[in-house]
């Protein structure tokens, strides 16, 4: 909203300074400054207000050291993240975005969902919460919406080269840019394309995931790219549910893949950037930046009172919020391909614990009785039950999620 206002007065007024609010790095950087004032100021006073309402959590004794102290620990802390990430970016990025609207839509939408499984938990004494196949519904409904707006919107294009075979039957307008001594033409086309990490060609269209079909294999392009949408966005929600376990290790953890994301949406959104490291140039996907900086300062503000011990669980409002968020901001800048890498936490602990329901019924079924891969799952559980510190846990964990934020950067140029 500041940045459209400011945007008419520097068009029809020449005030001082107002033409900082044009550069992104500079709406990001008091994005996260905002949102780190937010969610400390005011964290704390969400703490005292949810002690009051008594609004904490009911922990089941599981055999860990120090669990049983975090019983009547406040919940639904996700709140608190919500506004940090909402306020700022409704106040500095540009509003009329798609990118922006899109995530603001997600964050909204997954935040209610997890709003309504701790609701239920909390208020109405049911420790199982929103029943799991409401919560895969709506995940389901917002990989429907990202899907297909991604695929429709006509303000969501990616700019390539023009081969010289259609530059004359080519209705849509191209651009003469220079590489060197090269000249070559590009153009803003809709593209169900992505970047693959460890590819030659750095690219990989879902539409050809049907090409043995033979025949227009286009036709079938929005169905697949509508699949893998919400697989990502289904699993990486889900992922990040499970890693908030322990104080900190979400938390933190979403801090270092939104800073990496960030980065990502900035170098995909400057044309000069995406050049060199031959990746996909997406017009106006650099405003996300904006948002990835409230994200951010979201995280490491919460993280204020969500680190050891914690003082606040940000509960699903918050888990599943981060997920979708993390998925869907992957997809509108075609990196959702490098989550396996960049969200290498999530996935093995949402994985740890397939392996282990999986195994176990396996083995139920022949033998009689179940047996168990990890002695618990998720696998920072297996960690507490062999003795190590929750503490020690979460930094070792936090350690490897810096060094996958910059094995997926790194894969970028690796073709």
């Amino acid at each position: 909203m500041l940045y459209l206002l400011f945007e008419y007065l520097h068009k029809h007024y020449d005030i001082p300074g107002l033409r900082l609010f044009q550069y992104i790095t500079f709406r990001a950087s008091i994005s996260i400054i905002l949102s780190l004032i937010i969610t400390t100021v005011y964290g704390r006073r969400l703490i005292d207000f949810l002690h009051k309402k008594q609004v904490g959590e009911t922990v089941r004794n599981l055999g860990l050291e120090g669990q049983m102290q975090k019983q009547g620990t406040p919940t639904m802390g996700g709140i608190i993240i919500l506004l940090g990430i909402l306020i700022p970016t409704l106040l500095f990025a540009n509003i009329s975005n798609i990118y922006v609207i899109l995530m603001i839509i997600t964050t909204i939408w997954m935040g209610a969902i997890g709003f309504l499984d701790d609701y239920i938990k909390v208020f109405k004494k049911n420790k199982e919460g929103l029943a799991g196949r409401f919560k895969v519904v709506g995940q389901v409904g917002l990989g429907l919406i990202v899907g297909t707006t991604m695929y429709f919107h006509p303000n969501i294009v990616v700019r390539e080269t023009v081969q010289d075979n259609v530059k004359s039957t080519s209705t849509v307008p191209m651009v003469l840019r220079q590489k060197g001594e090269t000249f070559y033409y590009t153009q803003d086309v809709k593209s169900t394309k992505t970047n693959m990490p460890f590819y030659k060609n750095n690219e990989f269209d879902y539409a050809k995931v049907l090409k043995f079909l033979g025949g227009d294999y286009q036709k079938y392009a929005f169905i697949i790219f509508l699949v893998f949408t919400v697989f990502i966005i289904t699993a990486v929600s889900n992922g990040a549910n499970i890693t908030d376990g322990i104080d900190g290790l979400a938390t933190g953890t979403s801090a270092v893949i939104g800073i990496t994301l960030g980065i990502l949406a900035y170098v995909s959104g400057n044309t000069i950037m995406a050049d060199y490291l031959n990746i996909m140039y997406i017009p106006n996907s650099a405003e996300l930046m904006i948002f990835a900086g409230a994200f951010v300062g979201a995280c490491v503000g919460f993280l204020w009172y969500n680190s050891y011990p914690a003082q606040i669980f940000m509960g699903d409002t918050g888990s599943l919020a981060i997920g979708g968020i993390i998925a869907a901001f992957a997809l509108m800048i075609r990196k959702e391909l490098l989550i396996p890498i960049l969200c290498g936490i999530f996935l093995v602990e949402l994985v740890s614990v397939i392996m282990q329901v999986s195994y176990f019924k396996y083995t139920k079924k022949k033998f009689g009785e179940g047996r168990r891969i990890f002695l618990m799952s998720p696998l920072h559980h297996h960690y507490q039950k062999k003795g190590y510190h929750e503490a020690k846990i979460v930094t070792r964990f936090w350690i490897i999620g810096i060094m996958l934020a910059i094995m997926t950067i790194v894969t970028l140029k690796l073709r």
